[in-house]
């Protein structure tokens, strides 16, 4: 009953057009008031313990190094450097947006940076050299989720945050997963391509690809400070987010020459308004978090779902299901945040890997980003294409069948998602 009543209260606060956070902040507090006792004290304190943890420090910033990667000029040319190595291909240009987005998603950690860094660049050089809009939107809009599946990813951090997983196998968790659906992506890129005899570009020398790699370089070598960082155990994830901030500012100020210092500001205020839109709402998720705890709800629900037989599977395509339709109405964090401390008990009481559900849960977010009515990805793709959201669901609807269907191949096989931090003994 009182799980009714709280879902009903957040349901309704949402559907007046609140915000998330002002609507998860107001259900606790309306709850709290009307049909508890809880001391306003407690509240007060579980609002300032649950917030002050080292791993939230870690998501200002990745925000920071994504947006001086964004205007630094470093999306350009990785694009160059992967239009040298697939251009030639079917669909040339749609797969070196693959392969861009999966490049820079490794080091954005985010899904909209990742579409209006790369879309903004390849899009228009799509439809110059002949492809159909509809096509590189497509590609761009699925293949810049990859932000959030390959690491760092800052949804990855908010699960870490809501559920005490290590971040750092959560990382490493994501990179077989993240480079499968790249993959896939590709694969749905090129048959299209070729079915329909898209152009091609002309095979670039050894010369060529040599040069757009040097010049791609100081981007490329941020994955290898950011994942060799962690695996080594030189630094944590919160600490490896801060030097990538450090090194994505020198490397756009001083050594592309693309960010004059005149803008640091404006991209420092960026980030700023992005990190306290994004703490507030970890705020507020934290006292939601804290309320559901306290009337036993997820621990109501596990008991229910195993004394009535439903085993593993089942509960992992309910989870699915409920993810993929919140992904219909809010944006991953929040989903995240308000999901991930319900169903993560039960997870834990069906055997299931907290690291493997955690991916299970990115995945979900990855699909509910390139699907109406409010997938981040399809808004900015749209600003970017000049395309209504209704042509742009068109658009992408072969690659996002396809996520799908690579959505349940990580559900049911737990070996994808754990094999490497297992390998290298993070887990």
């Amino acid at each position: 009953m009182n799980a009714a009543i709280i879902f009903l209260l957040l349901l309704a606060l949402m559907l007046t057009g609140m915000p998330i956070s002002i609507s998860l902040g107001l259900t606790v507090l309306s709850f709290l008031f009307l049909f508890t006792h809880v001391p306003l004290e407690s509240v007060a304190l579980k609002l300032f313990t649950g917030i002050e943890k080292f791993e939230i420090m870690a998501i200002p910033f990745f925000i920071l190094a994504g947006n001086f990667l964004t205007h630094g000029g470093v999306a350009k040319r990785m694009i160059r450097f992967a239009s040298s190595m697939v251009g030639h291909w079917y669909g040339g240009l749609g797969l070196s947006g693959v392969v861009a987005c999966a490049l820079f998603a490794a080091i954005s950690g985010s899904s909209p940076a990742t579409v209006v860094a790369i879309g903004s660049i390849l899009l228009p050089a799509m439809v110059k050299a002949g492809f159909p809009n509809k096509f590189g939107a497509g590609v761009i809009t699925t293949s810049g989720a990859l932000g959030i599946l390959i690491p760092p990813s800052i949804v990855m951090v908010m699960y870490s945050v809501a559920t005490n997983t290590s971040v750092g196998a959560l990382f490493m968790a994501g990179v077989v997963p993240g480079i499968g659906l790249a993959l896939v992506l590709g694969g749905v890129t090129y048959y299209r391509a070729r079915k329909f005899d898209y152009p091609r570009l002309p095979k670039a020398s050894f010369a060529e690809r040599f040069k757009a790699f040097r010049e791609s370089a100081w981007g490329l070598l941020l994955i290898v400070i950011v994942m060799g960082g962690i695996y080594s155990g030189m630094f944590t994830p919160t600490e490896a987010a801060a030097m990538s901030a450090v090194y994505a500012f020198f490397v756009a100020v001083f050594v592309y020459k693309d960010l004059g210092m005149k803008d640091v500001p404006r991209v420092l205020l960026n980030s700023a308004n992005m990190s306290a839109m994004l703490l507030y709402i970890i705020t507020n998720a934290v006292l939601f978090s804290f309320i559901m705890t306290n009337e036993n709800i997820p621990q109501a629900l596990a008991d229910w779902m195993l004394g009535h037989g439903l085993g593993m599977i089942t509960f992992l395509l309910a989870c699915n299901i409920i993810l993929l339709l919140a992904g219909n109405f809010m944006e991953p964090s929040s989903i995240v945040l308000i999901f991930a401390p319900i169903l993560f008990p039960v997870a834990i009481k069906l055997g299931i890997d907290p690291v493997h559900f955690g991916i299970i849960m990115v995945v979900n977010m990855e699909v509910g980003m390139c699907h109406p009515p409010v997938g981040l990805n399809l808004y900015v793709a749209s600003g970017i294409t000049k395309m209504g959201i209704t042509e742009l669901t068109v658009a992408v609807w072969p690659w996002l069948l396809a996520m799908l269907c690579y959505l349940g191949v990580v559900t049911y096989w737990p070996g994808l998602s754990i094999w490497f931090p297992k390998y290298l003994g993070m887990m």
